[in-house]
């Protein structure tokens, strides 16, 4: 399944110049990664679990909690709904989903990441893995990384998360500055893996080569990606993760709802308020040959819209993070790494894809 590690990648291994035995290690670890996605059908049909540099093993699900906490764009109703969302996150351990994704700005002051954990400190397990990112925000600088930091572990009351990532590109100041910042943090054992967010396939190779000049692995680039924005199979933000063994978060991996189909069918349901909404309204009937197709699958594997959705993203080898709010959408999520479409499956849900014409607004990752 894993095959031998080519030539070509060994001649990465090695390179041009005498490497320390970390940068070494860091990549041969890396060129086997690529080896392994050569065989990625192979791989998602026979495992749940993705190793990422620096060790640490994330279900091929996660849950995105950008909804935790969030009032202006998925309407968290407040305190009333937290107990909804403490069942949620344990129905996904429960489930086999192992990974929670929040940031800093998830929420008002933080309320994603206090819930986020406070849900960890009730499960009382070290098995729950946790994300965070840091907002570049006009002004921040190197040092402003390990303090954000510091602030989002108080939240999360943990002295370590498990991956970190930086939000999106820097505003001001230049990406080596905050990458030197993360640098930092990874340094103080302060974050197991390190990771971008948003980052177009020229800054993924900056970053990459700037942590590994400190010996350091990028682990990986969360980006929208779902069957309607496929904008990183086009400008090279795949192509370069891929090659540099970058994994690849997908988040809105739903497309916002659409994909699910409980807005384009006969008994389509109606939208919610907000900008969510208006941007159901726009494309429902556009993508409803798409949502029929991902239907049809889903007959054929007795599984929703929304799990042939998130398994088409795992078989482009990403990790798709969609939300959970309540019990059914947590077990609906993890029953999505319970099969695997085929190649000829994934292909001509690419040409659905492509004839429905529409890709949802998103963060340019295309410079």
């Amino acid at each position: 399944l894993i095959g031998n590690t080519s030539s070509v990648d060994m001649a990465f291994v090695s390179g041009p110049s005498v490497l320390s035995n970390k940068q070494y290690s860091q990549r041969l670890q890396c060129a086997q990664r690529r080896s392994r996605l050569v065989a990625v059908d192979q791989l998602a049909a026979t495992t749940n679990l993705v190793t990422l540099p620096g060790g640490v093993e994330l279900s091929r699900v996660g849950i995105g909690c950008w909804a935790w906490g969030d009032r202006l764009f998925w309407g968290y109703s407040g305190p009333g709904e937290d107990d909804q969302l403490r069942a949620a996150f344990r129905t996904s351990l429960e489930a086999g989903v192992n990974w929670f994704d929040t940031a800093e700005v998830y929420g008002f002051s933080g309320r994603s990441e206090k819930l986020l954990g406070e849900f960890a400190k009730d499960w009382g397990s070290e098995d729950v893995k946790l994300a965070t990112k840091f907002a570049p925000l006009p002004f921040r600088g190197r040092k402003d990384v390990v303090k954000a930091l510091k602030a989002s572990l108080k939240r999360l009351g943990v002295e370590k998360v498990d991956l970190y990532q930086l939000h999106w590109p820097a505003v001001f100041g230049g990406n080596d500055c905050l990458v030197q910042g993360i640098a930092d943090a990874y340094d103080e054992g302060l974050i197991s893996a390190v990771g971008v967010s948003n980052y177009s396939a020229s800054l993924v190779q900056e970053t990459f080569s700037i942590l590994e000049k400190r010996g350091i692995p990028l682990a990986t680039n969360q980006v929208q990606y779902s069957l309607l924005n496929r904008r990183i199979e086009e400008n090279g933000v795949m192509k370069t993760c891929n090659d540099l063994g970058v994994q690849i978060i997908a988040y809105s991996p739903l497309g916002q709802g659409l994909l699910t189909g409980v807005y384009t069918g006969p008994r389509a349901r109606k939208p919610p308020s907000g900008p969510r909404g208006l941007l159901i309204r726009r494309y429902a009937q556009q993508v409803r040959p798409l949502t029929q197709a991902i239907a049809q699958l889903g007959e054929k594997y007795d599984k929703t819209s929304a799990q042939v959705s998130l398994n088409w993203a795992i078989q482009k080898n990403t990790l798709p993070i969609p939300g959970a709010r309540n019990t059914q959408q947590a077990k609906q999520n993890a029953e999505a790494m319970s099969f695997s479409l085929s190649r000829e499956e994934v292909e001509h849900l690419d040409l659905m894809a492509e004839r429905t014409k529409v890709t949802l607004p998103g963060i340019d990752t295309s410079k």
